[in-house]
Parts: C-alpha cells; structure tokens; sequence
C-alpha cells in the first residue's frame, strides 16, 4: 500500500465519482480505477459500490475510510514537523560542556539561543571532558564543547577559540597590586586553591608545572569553580583560571604569569559521520558568536 492509494482513496469517497475524483487528483480515470484495485487486492475486501449512479463506499469502505482520513492527517503532520525542524521552530538540542565553561559562557549562549529559537528545547549538561566524549559516541548528545586534545576518530573538532589562563588572587591578596608579571619562583611559593585532578583546567596546570620543573603549592582542592572563587575572593590564596572567568568577578585580579601558561583551544565536538541537525548547526554559530564578543 502506497501513500498515493490514500490519497486517492480518500477522492473518491469525497466526489463519489470516479471522473470527478481523477480530474481533481489531476490523474486519467483509468489510473485512478486501476490503483482502487490494486488497494482492494491489497486489503482482500471491496471498498467501493461501483452499481449505482454514484459510487458509494461499501462497510468495509466506511470502517477503512476513518483510518485512512487519520493516516493522511499524521502523515501531513509529520511533514510540517520535519519542515518545522529544519526552519527551527521546533526541535531539541542536546548539549554539554565542562564546568569551567558555566560561569562566563552557558547562560549567555543559552538565553541567546532561545531568543532567536524559542521553539527549540535544550538539555544542558555540565560533565567533564571524558564523560562527554563517552556521550557522544553513545549519540547522547548533539554537540560538546571541550578543550582541544586527542580525541577519538569518531568525532570532529572545530577549534573556536583559545583561552588564556592567569594567576588569580582576591583584591585583598598581598599581590592583587603587583604590576609585573609573576615570576615561577614566585609562582611556587604561593599557596593555591585548585581545582581537583578530575578538571581539565587541573591538568592544564600540572602540564604547565612538570614542564617547567616546579611543585606548585596546593593548600586546598575543591571540586567547583564557585567554590574556588568563593575562597579565592576572601583574600589569602591564589588560583588559576581563564581570564574570562576573572573578568566577570570585580572582586579577583588576574597576574600575567612568566613564562605565560600556554592557551587552551576550546574546541565544538561533534559525532563523525552523525546527522547534524539544524539546531545544532545554529547552536554552533550562537557559540561562536559568544566567544567572538570575549575576545573583542
């Protein structure tokens, strides 16, 4: 059974006449008579009463023409949804991205986002890196936005921006008026508040420690930035953190390290090979827009 045989089906019953029906459908009578046959055949039961003056449905006509009418209508539904989709009045996005990045960037490319398509439904995950690559290959998600490193063939990278990281210190800290750079030696001997060893951000720093050959000095480790910034901005230990992050908290200074702590590219990640949908694709240009406006 075919789309069309519905469609003609459902003519027929209108115009209770064969010629009418064809000449509405735009199809030669014959067609149309042949194609009601072949639906009979296929449904082993006579749906028209072809005696009579006017065609007229047959029992089995009535009961199937209920469902055939329903058919076409979640048929024609399904189409203005796909195009829905595609125009993004509708659909969903499912998208991820470590912690570090919830403080500067998630509410403003979510409420950006949802500005320009409120039709759109979003499920945000904050996970780290790891977790968020696992999703993606078990297609839990539509994008990942994470920190540029080797990643599995199963995905495709898209570098959109590169983050630099400062030494951090509240505006009470004995070094929040230090104009020079902070030196590694000095850089050593302060006491830190860091992330833990399950952040990216931690890692970042242990790389930049071992390859310059210094121990920092970690007093307390904690397992979220509003944690850190929140013992940070009381004044007696340091950090490190994005500068973005920096920026958007009037009570943290940041201090240029010497040599500086290489940046980080923040990379969109995306399943090799999946469907992309078009919300996903928008989300993407959202996300590059907002970073645009940090950089600037």
């Amino acid at each position: 059974m075919l789309l069309r045989h519905i469609r003609y089906f459902l003519a027929v019953a209108e115009h209770q006449n064969f010629t009418q029906a064809a000449a509405a459908l735009h199809v030669s009578q014959p067609t149309l008579s042949q194609q009601m046959k072949q639906l009979e055949e296929s449904l082993g039961a006579r749906l028209f009463d072809r005696s009579a003056k006017n065609v007229r449905l047959t029992d089995a006509g009535e009961a199937w023409k209920h469902y055939a009418k329903r058919a076409l209508q979640d048929i024609d539904a399904g189409a203005r949804a796909v195009h829905e989709v595609g125009t993004l009045v509708r659909g969903t996005l499912r998208f991820a991205a470590p912690p570090t990045f919830t403080p500067y960037l998630i509410g403003a490319a979510i409420d950006r986002f949802y500005r320009l398509y409120p039709g759109v439904t979003i499920h945000f995950s904050e996970i780290d890196q790891d977790q968020i690559e696992a999703w993606l290959v078990d297609d839990k998600l539509d994008v990942g936005l994470g920190f540029d490193s080797v990643h599995l063939a199963e995905f495709e990278s898209a570098a959109i921006f590169l983050e630099t990281l400062s030494f951090v210190v509240g505006a009470a800290h004995r070094c929040a008026r230090q104009a020079a750079a902070m030196t590694l030696t000095q850089f050593q001997a302060e006491p830190l508040v860091l992330l833990n060893q399950a952040f990216a951000t931690r890692q970042h720093i242990n790389a930049y420690c071992k390859a310059h050959d210094i121990v920092p000095h970690v007093a307390v480790e904690v397992n979220s930035i509003s944690a850190l910034v929140e013992v940070v901005q009381r004044g007696m230990l340091g950090t490190v953190l994005p500068n973005q992050i920096t920026a958007i908290h009037q009570e943290l200074v940041a201090i240029a390290l010497e040599p500086p702590m290489p940046p980080r590219k923040i990379s969109v990640l995306r399943r090799k090979g999946a469907h992309h949908s078009a919300a996903s694709t928008a989300f993407i240009a959202v996300l590059k827009a907002c970073f645009g406006e940090l950089a600037s």
